[in-house]
């Protein structure tokens, strides 16, 4: 038998049946190494990143615990951001679909109080979300947590980093005593041997070095003075033309001041930020997935747990102080057997940290000269789709199917013109290949969609 395929552990013939379905050929790294420990019931301390496939791991362990007859909440996942949660959510449902009636609950900061007391009245069986909005529900006593059977804490370092260590102690001080923790983080600082020591019993170590492979990722490191970034950042997007860019700055207040100079310059560029309420962040991160924005600009904890699947190019506007995180944030690019570009911004004085941080293994690396890049084109490269909004989501019942359906079918569209379609709970996102972006926005804002009309606009 594969060692590395699903049937090789004691699953359940439908949730072994929805893996396949899913497209869960075998299972990755991380996945060979921590489900057997997740599933024989051991606390698991995992260090894995975004994209290795840890939310299938520790969301199959999970699913596999609960009793779905009791509707008391079993499982609890916190994560450092309402994007994450939101993504670890999506998986978790997908992951659930084996068997009926599992509810599972995205609870986070940023949305309206009284809709997640109502949900948390009717019960549930796993509940996803932020440390800060989970503990206002704790201490309302609209969360209750004495039936916990599984805590998973994701991406650990960066809930740390932000913060949140008094709040997840709280929120662990209300789970039972025995119950299974399972830990994942990016990085091993000894805050995170700190943290395991104190919520973890026994914990079984799980390290998976997944490098890129040799040449993979093309490093270009170009000598500026501070003052011309941003003109650099607009020739090398300029220069290299990649479909969809994400670009490091240090600060909130850059990433908005770098997005908003590049759209100035016709860039179809987006920042994503702490500052921004959810339905901006949700927006944004929808038309960066979906192809209709091309540069997404953000620090690293907005960047921690971007669902993006394909990506073209890493720009650091500035370099980051450490280099591990450095390290994580050109990772982002070259996967699933592509070739990736990671280029930096350095002035003069950064000689030394360059050589600290550019040994990455599966990367090569060269200096570039500004002087020799292609001048700034008149006029940049639309994005190849745009991103329709609609006026309805999950809570009017809509779903993918009902709009997919309704372009390919009465609206005559191919369904190869139709991308990413995201159902919230009152709008909807449906990406549209540009060329016919406006034939679908006149038929959708003008017929019945499951009876009636919505309101519908291009998202900006």
């Amino acid at each position: 038998m594969n060692p590395k395929a699903f049937s090789s552990l004691h699953l359940k013939s439908p949730m072994l049946k929805n893996l396949a379905s899913l497209g869960y050929a075998e299972m990755t790294p991380i996945q060979a190494h921590s489900l057997p420990l997740i599933l024989a019931g051991k606390d698991v301390i995992a260090r894995a990143k975004t994209g290795s496939g840890k939310t299938a791991a520790f969301g199959i362990g999970l699913l596999t615990r609960l009793d779905g007859l009791s509707f008391r909440v079993q499982a609890l996942v916190l994560c450092p951001t309402r994007e994450l949660a939101d993504q670890v959510g999506k998986e978790l449902r997908r992951l659930a679909r084996f068997t009926d009636n599992i509810k599972i609950l995205t609870i986070c900061g940023g949305v309206p109080f009284g809709p997640q007391l109502g949900s948390l009245e009717h019960g549930a069986h796993v509940v996803v979300g932020t440390p800060g909005r989970l503990l206002d529900h704790l201490r309302r006593g609209s969360l209750d947590l004495s039936s916990l059977r599984t805590l998973v804490l994701d991406e650990a370092d960066r809930m740390l980093d932000m913060g949140f260590q008094d709040d997840i102690s709280a929120l662990v001080a209300a789970t039972p005593s025995k119950r299974q923790t399972l830990l994942f983080s990016a990085t091993y600082p000894e805050t995170i041997a700190a943290m395991s020591a104190a919520v973890q019993r026994e914990a079984v170590e799980v390290s998976v070095d997944e490098v890129h492979g040799e040449g993979v990722i093309e490093q270009v490191f170009y000598e500026v003075d501070s003052v011309q970034r941003t003109e650099a950042v607009a020739r090398i997007l300029g220069h290299y033309r990649p479909e969809s860019a994400l670009i490091f700055c240090n600060t909130k207040i850059e990433c908005q001041e770098v997005a908003d100079a590049l759209a100035g310059r016709g860039y179809a560029a987006l920042a994503i930020h702490g500052d921004l309420d959810q339905r901006e962040r949700d927006r944004v991160l929808v038309r960066f997935a979906n192809r209709s924005a091309s540069v997404l600009v953000a620090t690293d904890v907005a960047a921690r747990g971007l669902d993006i699947k394909e990506l073209s190019a890493v720009i650091n506007y500035e370099l980051s102080r450490n280099p591990e995180v450095h390290t994580h944030r050109i990772g982002r690019t070259g996967r699933a057997g592509e070739r990736g570009l990671a280029v930096s911004l350095v002035t003069p004085r950064e000689s030394r940290l360059i050589a600290a941080i550019a040994d990455v293994p599966g990367s090569t690396t060269t200096r570039g000269d500004l002087s020799t890049l292609a001048p700034l084109p008149a006029k940049p490269p639309l994005p190849p789709m745009v991103t329709l909004c609609i006026d309805g989501g999950r809570k009017n019942k809509l779903r993918p199917g009902d709009i997919l359906g309704a372009l390919t079918g009465e609206g005559g569209m191919p369904a190869s013109e139709v991308g990413k379609i995201d159902v919230f709970d009152f709008l909807t996102y449906v990406a549209i290949a540009r060329q016919s972006s406006d034939q679908a926005l006149n038929f959708l804002g003008g017929h019945r969609i499951k009876g009636r009309f919505f309101k519908v606009r291009k998202a900006v």
